[in-house]
């Protein structure tokens, strides 16, 4: 099945019913009173989450969905049906915009979960509901109202613990074939990995992690070389990033450079996933003399605490003490079980500390002193408020180059759209009937 990790649909919500105008006719029965029932609510439209979906590929090739009105009432107070809702099923990690104004309405994280995208419309009132001891024969009814219509943009960002970052052939799919039961296409030749492949590693008997593999950066990517930066995406809801550096490089070039490379791209693309704790990971150990092995690290990581950028994302710290550090070999499986098994143990910590943090959090909300909760809360922003500016700069990013491939292949200007504040409010006013 192609992967699709972006789509836009137009989703419309049911009409609510009108509401009826009718008086009771019955026979020896004379002013028998008003009987006009209410209408049905019109359908809403709801996306849910799907564990059994990893693509957006069925929304390429269907893009609209409306959702049934309610009906109209009846005589006799009978009110109308409820018009049916529609429910779409996304992957997980799917995050939904409204593509017309760029509000974030949320994501789509655990399975079965469900947000509502477009709200049906309100049922109308029957001439019923408008009698009273003065208006005994009332003739006004309520129409309904109109549902929500919007233009969502779907924007699949794949659920995982770890990401691998690096140039084309840096050795990313071997790793994640080594690893896990993932079988990625693997060549001697840049860009065989065209889309994301992720991979579940099994460390012990009851500790396991998803590990996320992304098509190679190029020079230039964050203006469209190569394959661009639209699948960093997928890096966004990562608690670790794994950046591979090859020892030895097919076409000679310097490792120094190219780690120079991938977070310049990477600081361009997104602030927020380029402040991401990163490890460095020094691969293709095997082409390497074992008595050279060390040295040539050793250089490498010497240049690295020249480079002022190398400094501020990765840390110099990290670099002097040599923590958080492999030379590794996928295709001998040297030094990848140790990676693995330090990367279950470092995420095992990162949880625990969530869950300290979220009892803190909690017991201070629960606290009466507001005073003490909000100094709390504002010492430093949460893992939420994290991820939202994470989101907010992909989708940014995402709309910033779809408009630029808009305007070179259409010429299109979109300062002007018409607005169409006063088109129908008065739809929605007290209709009053009239006898010939």
């Amino acid at each position: 099945m192609k992967f699709v990790d972006e789509a836009s649909i137009r989703v419309e919500a049911g009409k609510g019913g009108n509401g009826c105008l009718s008086f009771r006719r019955e026979k020896y029965i004379a002013k028998g009173g008003p009987d006009g029932g209410d209408g049905g609510d019109g359908g809403s439209i709801y996306l849910v989450g799907d564990a059994d979906l990893n693509t957006l590929v069925d929304y390429r090739f269907q893009p609209r969905y409306k959702a049934q009105s309610g009906e109209s009432g009846k005589g006799k107070d009978q009110t109308g049906a409820k018009g049916d809702s529609i429910y779409l099923r996304v992957p997980l990690g799917t995050s939904i915009f409204d593509d017309e104004t760029g509000e974030y309405l949320g994501d789509v994280n655990d399975d079965k979960e469900e947000i509502l995208v477009a709200q049906g419309g309100f049922h109308g009132l029957g001439n019923v509901r408008f009698k009273s001891s003065t208006n005994r024969a009332p003739r006004q009814t309520k129409p309904g109202s109109p549902g929500e219509i919007k233009i969502l943009r779907l924007e699949l960002k794949l659920l995982a613990d770890v990401g691998l970052l690096g140039l084309p052939n840096a050795g990313k799919s071997t790793l994640i074939s080594a690893v896990s039961a993932a079988r990625p296409k693997i060549a001697d030749y840049p860009f065989t990995t065209l889309v994301p492949n992720l991979g579940v590693v099994t460390v012990g008997t009851d500790h396991s992690f998803v590990i996320a593999d992304v098509p190679g950066l190029i020079e230039g990517a964050a203006d469209g070389a190569g394959l661009g930066v639209q699948f960093l995406k997928h890096l966004s809801r990562t608690r670790l990033l794994l950046h591979l550096i090859d020892l030895a490089p097919m076409d000679g070039s310097d490792p120094v450079e190219n780690f120079r490379t991938i977070e310049t791209e990477l600081a361009k693309y997104s602030e927020g996933i380029a402040n991401k704790e990163r490890w460095l990971v020094f691969t293709k150990s095997d082409l390497v003399p074992a008595d050279e092995l060390d040295q040539r690290v050793a250089d490498i990581k010497a240049a690295l605490k020249q480079e002022t950028l190398a400094v501020e994302k990765v840390g110099r710290e990290r670099l002097e003490s040599g923590d958080h550090e492999y030379k590794i070999s996928a295709v001998t499986q040297t030094g990848t079980q140790a990676l693995m098994n330090d990367i279950q143990e470092h995420l095992t910590e990162l949880k625990a500390q969530m869950a300290i943090d979220a009892a803190a959090v909690k017991l201070a909300a629960s606290k009466a002193d507001s005073e003490l909760s909000s100094s709390s809360h504002a010492s430093k922003p949460s893992d939420k408020e994290s991820e939202l500016q994470i989101v907010k700069e992909v989708h940014q990013y995402s709309l910033e180059q779809r408009e630029k491939r808009r305007a070179r292949r259409l010429g299109l200007d979109d300062s002007a759209h018409g607005n169409d504040e006063d088109n129908d409010d008065d739809e929605h006013d007290v209709e009053v009937h009239y006898e010939p």
